[in-house]
């Protein structure tokens, strides 16, 4: 278990703060809701704090996703389990070993932000296209929706694999 395990809590807000900017009629806004045959008047409305809400708690999973991805090490903690969980055990002691030598490799910002990028390329991409084929949707709505998505889990992946940290196994 991580010690800042509130980081998974920090980057749940990634997906609504890069929405309200994203999303801005500004920025994508007017293209989002042209894509969509929404107007500013349709566009708006709903429960709000149900929508926020549960925004959220989908991006705090989404946080949750994203470590298994951008973190290598728990890799070698699956494939020593469950001896790696026994208290002094040689394995558990042969893990902190390789987590003192190698724990912080490949534990960046640009690692994780790459790794974001690329699952959004191959998670989201297919998903979106998917949808929008069955919806009759424009390759635009697939495109601005993909540009949000990927903007979010690049920071959402930077920032879990820059600044989540594990106790060593005792």
């Amino acid at each position: 278990m991580p010690t800042n395990w509130y980081m998974f809590l920090v980057a749940g807000l990634i997906p609504l703060v890069v929405g309200a900017i994203y999303y801005n009629p500004k920025v994508m806004g007017n293209a989002w809701m042209k894509a969509n045959g929404f107007t500013p008047e349709t566009a708006g409305g709903g429960n709000m704090a149900l929508i926020f809400g549960l925004s959220y708690l989908f991006g705090v999973i989404i946080s949750f996703s994203m470590a298994s991805l951008v973190i290598h090490q728990g890799g070698a903690f699956s494939m020593m389990m469950p001896e790696v969980m026994e208290s002094g055990s040689a394995v558990q002691n042969e893990f902190n070993t390789l987590m003192q030598n190698y724990g912080e490799n490949y534990r960046t910002f640009g690692h994780g932000a790459f790794h974001g990028f690329f699952a959004s390329l191959l998670f989201i991409l297919p998903i979106l296209w998917t949808i929008a084929l069955f919806e009759k949707r424009s390759w635009k709505y697939v495109m601005i929706h993909f540009g949000y998505w990927a903007i979010c889990l690049m920071l959402i992946g930077g920032l879990i694999c820059q600044t989540l940290q594990y106790a060593p196994m005792n």
